[in-house]
């Protein structure tokens, strides 16, 4: 294909002037379709991985990248567990926690959440609730003042602000003369936190962990450890690790074990949309089949001159190719560097015509953010290109097969 000949020739044919001007105008479109389809296919797959980045941020703002736990019930012992973790050098932070099932009661109003003993003080390693604090902070969590901290929407369904009391029940009974009875603990609405992930924000209620621990009569053990890690990537490595160096005696977890099905729906997604997307490539590249077939029968003459001076049909072939290939290239390079540009300036560009037109293109009350978020791959560029420009010289076999298959004295018969 690198034959001087063929691609002396081959780029002669790209730049000259056809006379033919409804090949030109093929070859063109041909081309702004490429790039019209690189710089979608950049771009969407950006978009979906500032949302994947967005939910997966929530998320872990309040789900720990790993956890410790006891192999059955309790942890009892888990300073040690505390201890060995902060070991590790991707560990960055640890935080034990208490955590069961409960019932919140306002008045008339009942709701069931999930209930996380916390050390306030220690849990600021681990996740960044702080950040999401509407009302109150953390440090309001004290042993003994049973104080609780709710989710923006589970305080709307119980219809509580700072201040008031909610009753929480847990599922343990206690035996009194009137019979058995849950236990249950009036609570001072202390805080109220909103991360913008439902799951959390309508079912997450947290407590100071003394206070939990004592009313799931637990002593001084706890549901587990929670850790933070340098790398959220390499959760399953450390994971694995720090369980060879536990000896079996605790078991670890980790973020990718509770949200296993979510983010693999996520990534099916991406794949799915970068499929469907492609097609607007590949049907940009079929134009550069007619623009081939079209060219190979404009330059059949200049083929049988070219086969009687010697020229062999490999010689020919990759004529066609070359032109089509400078195509394919142009498309893939001006698509490549508009879409990284505008994948880099798409949140400011929403803004601008947000505030140019008065309008909201995502309402925060919907999706839980302001702003379309926007992160650039350069693993995904480097896919795409490669995809584009291999698609593109695919698409130039059959038409410059057709070219070395002109005979001569049929090509030049009438000239």
């Amino acid at each position: 294909m690198y034959h001087p000949l063929s691609l002396f020739i081959g780029l002669r044919y790209t730049r000259a002037k056809r006379r033919n001007h409804f090949i030109s105008f093929i070859s063109a479109i041909s081309m702004i379709g490429i790039a019209l389809g690189v710089i979608v296919l950049i771009t969407v797959l950006s978009v979906m991985n500032g949302f994947h980045k967005e939910v997966r941020e929530r998320i872990l703002g309040m789900a720990s990248h790993a956890e410790i736990r006891a192999l059955g019930g309790e942890l009892e012992d888990w300073q040690t567990a505390l201890t060995k973790a902060q070991r590790h050098p991707e560990v960055v932070g640890a935080a034990p926690f208490v955590e069961a099932q409960a019932m919140l009661s306002h008045v008339s109003n009942v709701s069931g959440a999930l209930v996380r003993g916390i050390d306030p003080q220690l849990e600021s390693a681990v996740v960044d609730v702080e950040q999401h604090m509407v009302k109150g902070k953390l440090s309001d969590l004290t042993p003994g003042a049973y104080h609780i901290i709710l989710g923006k929407e589970l305080a709307d369904v119980l219809g509580v602000r700072v201040g008031d009391k909610v009753t929480l029940l847990v599922p343990q009974t206690i035996v009194t003369p009137m019979g058995s009875m849950p236990r249950m603990k009036r609570f001072t609405v202390s805080g109220i936190f909103e991360v913008g992930m439902g799951e959390y924000d309508r079912g997450v209620a947290m407590v100071h962990m003394a206070d939990a621990a004592k009313l799931l009569r637990m002593g001084d053990g706890v549901s587990g450890v929670r850790l933070k890690l340098k790398d959220l990537f390499k959760a399953r490595q450390v994971s694995h690790e720090l369980a060879r160096d536990f000896d079996g005696l605790f078991r670890v977890l980790n973020w990718t074990d509770y949200h296993k099905n979510f983010f693999s729906a996520l990534d099916t997604e991406k794949r799915m949309m970068a499929v469907l997307l492609f097609f607007i490539i590949v049907i940009a590249a079929f134009n550069i089949v007619a623009t081939l077939v079209m060219a190979v029968v404009d330059k059949q003459s200049d083929i049988a001159i070219l086969k009687t001076f010697g020229a062999s049909p490999a010689q020919i072939r990759n004529i066609f190719m070359i032109q089509g290939a400078v195509i394919g290239v142009v498309g893939t390079v001006i698509g490549t560097v508009l879409g990284i540009a505008l994948s880099l300036t798409l949140e400011d560009i929403v803004a601008a015509l947000e505030q140019l037109f008065g309008v909201e293109f995502i309402d925060p009350s919907v999706y839980y953010i302001a702003k379309l978020p926007s992160q650039l791959l350069w693993s995904d560029v480097a896919l795409v290109t490669a995809g584009s420009f291999l698609l593109t010289l695919l698409m130039t076999l059959y038409p410059a097969r057709q070219a070395f298959k002109v005979q001569p004295a049929e090509a030049l018969r009438y000239e």
